[in-house]
């Protein structure tokens, strides 16, 4: 599949903000599900590329197949990135696009910008244990588990695993 990457157009907020909420609710990682509402932090793209880099995989045809989030240390959406890292987050992909590679394309446009980025010596992510294959991903890309940083973003949510890549 033809992948490119690149930032967001305004006129994609609503279909990465779909996809985001789609993934997370068809993999059963909101506990309320469709009552959850993280739903609204998932589809708040415009928001979110307001403040940080929001960047999108796109088809050949243009379609949009995923985003992700890219944040420095000491932006509001880095939740865990100490001075000199960079954080991704909120990485998803449609349902019809998984495993044809945009997750990964996604994963090494963050990891590009941070090398591009003076400074910045590491990427850090947070996951849920149940992301088994984006797990493999990160670490076929050189991430390594750090749970001395594992948190908990709200009681009774159980720990979000955290990963690093030192640049």
């Amino acid at each position: 599949m033809d992948i490119s990457i690149r930032p967001i157009g305004p006129g994609e907020h609503e279909a990465l903000g779909e996809i985001t909420a789609h993934a997370y609710l068809d993999d059963g990682l909101l506990d309320l599900g469709a009552e959850d509402p993280y739903l609204a932090e998932l589809r708040a793209v415009g928001r979110r590329a307001a403040e940080a880099e929001v960047l999108v995989a796109v088809g050949s045809e243009g379609a949009v197949l995923g985003g992700v989030t890219y944040a420095l240390s000491g932006n509001p959406w880095a939740d865990i990135a100490l001075e000199g890292e960079a954080e991704f987050r909120m990485l998803a992909v449609s349902g019809e696009a998984r495993g044809r590679g945009a997750g990964e394309a996604l994963v090494r446009a963050c990891i590009d910008r941070a090398r591009a980025t003076e400074g910045v010596t590491g990427v850090v992510l947070s996951t849920q244990d149940v992301m088994r294959d984006a797990h493999r991903i990160y670490q076929r890309l050189g991430f390594v588990r750090t749970p001395e940083r594992d948190w908990e973003p709200l009681p009774d949510f159980g720990p979000l695993l955290t990963f690093r890549l030192a640049l």
